[in-house]
């Protein structure tokens, strides 16, 4: 099993002929993802390679049924396509945009609470079920298939790290999920965690935090009073100065909180195997799983 995408997941790419759109929706395509449809204004009627395009998500959801968007818009626009999405009630949008302003998704976040739909990201590398199917722009040979642990991470490069250490450890994955590292995004930790132990697949978990704001201290909490399987975390920026942002736009310590040392002892506290030096993440998986 998988949580939110698998074999089935019938994706449409908004902006699919952008240069970005091109090379990953084709990378997608190789990885064995069913591509039915892509979305650019003013270009319905053409293709991409064998891919159809459509000026309206409504309209390629309608002649498709295509139930999953990924997003290759450019950030003055990726909110208003964002929203698009959630109005033709695609279930998931995957948004790989970064740089949204932080006011754009604020009016997203409210614009879709009450709407059917999923929104992981935006600023994020997307999601894999391995073997089944790639929605992002994350390397598709590193992730090995058929195997029990979910895997969820701010970070998408340390996503690759932690996935590929997994691999060369044997251990496959369920599910690998990159949430973004904005300030304001989709789909949360707890969101994953939920989902992760729900699915009877998934007997481990892998959770990546990062400096700033406290999702992962709010996750701690949630895996201690709801998750029975056992849980691996590793907090990127323990030497990071105070009010300098590393990376993400959400990545910053300000006024003493949001620290990765808080971060670390909130997840030892809640029970979580906490992985100190990533590059030891790998054999510390094999230990706990």
């Amino acid at each position: 099993m998988s949580i939110f995408v698998d074999k089935d997941t019938r994706l449409l790419v908004q902006g699919i002929t952008g240069r970005e759109g091109q090379f990953h929706t084709r990378q997608c395509i190789d990885y064995g993802t069913q591509v039915v449809a892509g979305v650019t204004p003013g270009k319905g009627g053409q293709k991409m390679d064998e891919v159809p395009v459509f000026n309206t998500v409504s309209d390629a959801k309608e002649k498709t049924g295509a139930n999953c968007a990924m997003i290759f818009v450019p950030p003055p626009f990726a909110a208003d396509a964002i929203m698009e999405a959630a109005d033709a009630a695609v279930e998931l949008i995957v948004c790989i945009t970064e740089g949204i302003p932080v006011m754009d998704m604020l009016k997203v976040k409210n614009y879709i609470a009450d709407k059917p739909v999923r929104l992981i990201g935006p600023n994020c590398p997307g999601i894999i079920t391995p073997g089944e199917c790639k929605i992002g722009i994350m390397p598709g040979p590193i992730h090995q298939a058929g195997g029990p642990i979910g895997v969820v991470s701010r970070s998408g490069t340390l996503t690759y790290e932690v996935v590929h250490q997994l691999t060369e450890q044997g251990i496959g994955q369920t599910t690998c999920i990159g949430i973004g590292g904005d300030p304001v995004n989709g789909t949360n930790f707890i969101d994953c965690l939920a989902a992760f132990q729900a699915d009877d697949a998934t007997t481990g978990i892998v959770m990546v935090g990062e400096i700033g704001g406290d999702a992962e201290e709010q996750a701690a909490d949630y895996i201690q009073e709801n998750v029975t399987k056992p849980v691996v975390g590793f907090i990127a920026g323990l030497t990071a100065p105070p009010g300098r942002r590393m990376g993400h736009a959400g990545a910053i310590v300000s006024g003493g909180s949001g620290t990765a040392q808080g971060k670390i002892d909130a997840m030892k506290a809640c029970g979580i195997h906490v992985c100190e030096n990533l590059g030891t993440l790998g054999e510390l998986c094999r230990e706990v799983f």
